[in-house]
């Protein structure tokens, strides 16, 4: 009986240790799976918080984006409202509200203007010092000014090296006349106001400014190239105020006269042949133009083309060419007719002449803006992109450099100017 008894308690025993260590096993399991669970869900919840936090930085992004570029946008607008060729009389503070709008601007935001004409280049390219330009719109003239007119240019150093060297050649050839200027493109005008705060006449200030200070005898000498569009609008202003003045006279542009056909050729255009070509062989460090023929470089020299008839002027320039033996020079234009001008035709014409290095230079009163980039621009358009794409040749070289810092050229003007001067006299 006490044997049966002991192995009762013994089995009761051994059942309680076993339920006791199934229910630790139990208890366990339950932990490690509450544990997890709630890993699982604090997990979930980082991951909902970042989420958030991402979609809220990509809220604010977003919208600094369109803040950006409203505020580009309105910059835009500013700078297309003064891309016009007609002045009005918002023009200067139209100028001072773009420029004032532009400096508010990040640089990121600057990268984004655009419009139908305006880009970050408008205010932002580096064109040069505009304090070493002299925009001549003084008064107490004088009886007798001397108006020098110009179609224009952005672009500073080109302004002073080109349209103020032709300006100061004039002044000290005629120091009894006053010196005063004005350009034709408004757009020009309105471009340097807003940017630099040099304010330019256009062809009415200028001479409205001439009548007010009493001039009495008016020449005006325009550095157009030829009797094309540009010259035919000058003199129909000018035409306008003849009987303000006791006497006008205008003077000839670069080069002369135009010609009937492409085979006549004036003196003035054999001048500016011989000292363009002289000053690009110079440039490019040889002795001649025959030497750098020899050398198997060839000079092509870019002109702006026009649909006047007065474009034959350029034929004429190539005939002077080939009259000076320059088998190595020539021709092109931007615009305009004949074709045979265009880059592509020039190109060709240069490759069957069996040249393998070329200068492009322009055939330009300044090096503005179709020097710079119509001629020597990294776009794919740009003859010297024109020029590499083809393959034809080795070197492509560019000479930024215009027309009127040639001395030679600068005495051509002051020949004209004194010729004009003459008439009067007479």
């Amino acid at each position: 009986m006490k044997r049966k008894s002991m192995l009762a308690l013994l089995l009761a025993v051994s059942m309680t240790c076993s339920m006791t260590a199934a229910t630790g096993t139990v208890a366990f399991a339950s932990d490690d799976a509450a544990t997890e669970e709630a890993a699982d869900d604090t997990e979930a919840a980082a991951d909902d918080a970042d989420a958030a936090d991402t979609e809220e930085a990509s809220d604010d992004t977003t919208e600094a984006s369109d803040d950006d570029q409203k505020a580009a946008d309105e910059v835009g607008a500013l700078i297309d409202k003064i891309y016009v060729q007609e002045r009005t009389d918002t023009t200067d503070e139209d100028c001072k509200a773009a420029k004032e709008a532009w400096d508010k601007l990040t640089d990121a935001q600057k990268e984004l203007v655009t419009g139908e004409e305006a880009s970050p280049e408008y205010f932002g390219r580096d064109t040069g010092d505009a304090s070493k330009d002299d925009p001549r719109n003084q008064d107490e003239i004088g009886e007798n000014e001397l108006l020098v007119v110009s179609f224009g240019t952005s672009f500073n150093d080109s302004r002073a090296e080109d349209i103020k060297g032709i300006e100061d050649a004039l002044a000290e050839a005629f120091p009894d006349w006053s010196v005063r200027r004005a350009f034709t493109a408004q757009i020009i005008i309105n471009h340097v106001q807003a940017r630099d705060d040099e304010k330019i006449d256009n062809m009415q200030q200028a001479l409205d400014r001439a009548v007010a200070n009493g001039v009495k005898n008016l020449v005006v000498q325009p550095t157009h190239l030829m009797h094309g569009a540009e010259y035919d609008e000058m003199v129909e202003a000018i035409d306008a105020y003849k009987d303000k003045f006791e006497s006008v006279a205008i003077a000839e542009p670069m080069l002369g006269e135009v010609g009937d056909d492409a085979t006549v050729i004036n003196d003035d255009k054999a001048a500016v042949a011989q000292a363009i070509t002289d000053e690009a062989v110079k440039e490019a460090g040889y002795d001649s133009m025959e030497a750098a023929a020899e050398d198997g470089t060839a000079f092509v020299f870019m002109g702006h083309g026009t649909s006047h008839t007065a474009n034959v002027t350029y034929d004429q320039m190539q005939t002077q060419m080939e009259k000076l033996e320059f088998t190595n020079a020539f021709i092109g234009t931007v615009e305009g007719e004949p074709e045979d001008t265009a880059c592509d035709e020039v190109i060709n014409k240069v490759k069957d002449a069996g040249f393998k290095k070329v200068i492009l230079r322009p055939l330009m009163v300044v090096a503005g803006d179709h020097a710079n980039n119509d001629m020597a621009g990294d776009d794919d358009d740009s003859w010297k992109s024109m020029f590499e794409a083809s393959g034809d040749f080795d070197e492509i070289d560019c000479q930024i450099e215009g027309l009127g810092r040639i001395d030679a050229v600068e005495q051509l003007y002051v020949a004209h100017t004194q010729a004009a001067i003459d008439s009067i006299a007479k």
